[in-house]
């Protein structure tokens, strides 16, 4: 679909007010259920308005990613007060009053106060004395619209039906639990560069800068409340780097060692390929299919004082890319649904289908089919999602190694696959390795 252009910011509303961040997070919501990109729909906003402030950004994004956590709740409490939908972004407008509601009971004469401001902004506001009735309405029938979303499958989940049926289906002790992680806000993890920092001296440096933190692992730490990257001792100096600690395991479980040659196939932003590079002195080639975020490879790397080869370019388009000489080492951390870190992309909720599935595991499937012939004999293939559906992760790789009598899947962590669940500590992530015996 084409691209909408982001609406102007209203102009009546004081920018550091709640009016203005209820209004610019409808409106980016908006361009999410119209079918846009979260991502995609922020870029444009902020280079349309870059001077815009810290606070104002910060309240913008809480309520943006926040409405669309509660994915279905406030679609449902609005059916229950108004006959048909209202036109966009005024739909919008009321999910993000409702939820701010929820959460904030207490402001509530003020949030309807300032939704009913934004709702001026809109439409030449002939819905502003909608908007009002509408959030009065909730107000005064919260308890029994509580109660009653509370008996509906989506609302109560806050994911789409289908979804919700995927993993009642692959998951029948522990969807519930998959479920409400993905509803919640995402834990902040940080690797620390050993080539430039030990364990202990980023330690000492956050406890000196009052920063409270949990090491999980060697090189893994926890922070106890996320925080801005500027505010990180000697993130600038390129000690730490923000990755989650599911996606940390990718490094370890590649099995690497000085002078291998190793490919990263679908390596931005480059979060993997740098913990690669940290971990042993490898011939690191990483790959990625768009030039925009190739690029975004090499600066991740450049701030950490790590160097690869960087190509953009299609993994499964081996003429433009391969040289002819085989690797040691391949990481093929594929696209997919990224239904395990659907908390820090929640525009994944009202963007996907459940037909997105299957053609997801059709690409996969190829990238695996092309890759397996740059993996040297006696060579190791790490595939990994950042997904929790079958169809891309256990299924995948049963299929493939059926394929391939060449392919022995190899044990991680006392397993045959390794499948993290999103939790308090990481992100849902699925790892398999995979030799090549011949």
């Amino acid at each position: 679909m084409p691209t909408p252009a982001h609406p102007a910011p209203p102009t009546r509303l004081p920018e550091d007010s709640l009016g203005y961040a209820l209004l610019t997070s409808a409106e980016l919501i908006a361009e999410v259920v119209g079918g846009t990109a979260l991502t995609d729909a922020l870029a444009r906003l902020w280079a349309a308005h870059p001077a815009t402030p810290a606070g104002v950004r910060g309240a913008i994004l809480d309520l943006t990613y926040s409405t669309l956590r509660d994915y279905g709740r406030q679609d449902f409490i609005l059916g229950k007060l108004l006959q048909k939908p209202l036109p966009e972004p005024v739909q919008s407008l009321l999910r993000v009053a409702l939820h701010r509601l929820a959460v904030r009971p207490d402001t509530a004469h003020t949030v309807v106060d300032q939704a009913v401001s934004a709702a001026s902004n809109l439409i030449g506001g002939k819905f502003k004395g909608v908007a009002n009735g509408v959030l009065r309405n909730a107000l005064r029938q919260s308890g029994e619209l509580a109660q009653a979303a509370d008996t509906d499958m989506v609302a109560e989940h806050r994911h789409p039906p289908w979804w919700i049926r995927r993993l009642k289906n692959q998951y029948p002790q522990k969807w519930r639990a998959i479920l409400a992680a993905g509803n919640t806000h995402p834990p902040m993890a940080l690797r620390v560069n050993p080539l430039r920092a030990s364990d202990d001296e980023v330690l000492a440096d956050f406890a000196a800068a009052g920063i409270t933190v949990k090491r999980l692992a060697a090189g893994t730490l926890l922070l106890d409340q996320p925080l801005s990257v500027s505010r990180l001792p000697g993130f600038a100096e390129g000690c730490l780097s923000v990755q989650d600690a599911g996606a940390q395991h990718a490094a370890r479980y590649l099995d690497l060692d000085d002078g291998q040659r190793v490919l990263d196939a679908c390596a931005a932003p480059g979060g993997k390929s740098a913990h690669i590079l940290e971990t042993a002195d490898v011939a690191l080639t990483a790959l990625d299919s768009s030039p925009v975020r190739a690029q975004r490879i090499s600066e991740n790397l450049a701030r950490l004082g790590l160097a690869a080869e960087v190509k953009a370019s299609d993994c499964r388009k081996l003429d433009a890319w391969w040289d002819g000489r085989p690797f040691e080492r391949i990481l093929a951390d594929v696209p997919c649904s990224a239904s395990g870190v659907v908390r820090r992309n929640p525009d994944i909720k009202w963007l996907r289908r459940s037909d997105d599935i299957p053609r997801f595991a059709a690409q996969q499937a190829e990238i695996l089919e092309a890759l397996w012939q740059t993996l040297a004999p006696g060579g190791k293939m790490l595939y990994a999602t950042c997904s929790v559906f079958a169809e891309e992760n256990g299924d995948q790789i049963t299929a493939f190694a059926a394929r391939h009598p060449d392919c022995r899947r190899l044990p991680i962590a006392g397993q045959l696959d390794c499948q993290y669940l999103p939790c308090a500590e990481h992100d849902g992530f699925f790892y398999a390795l995979l030799e090549k015996t011949a």
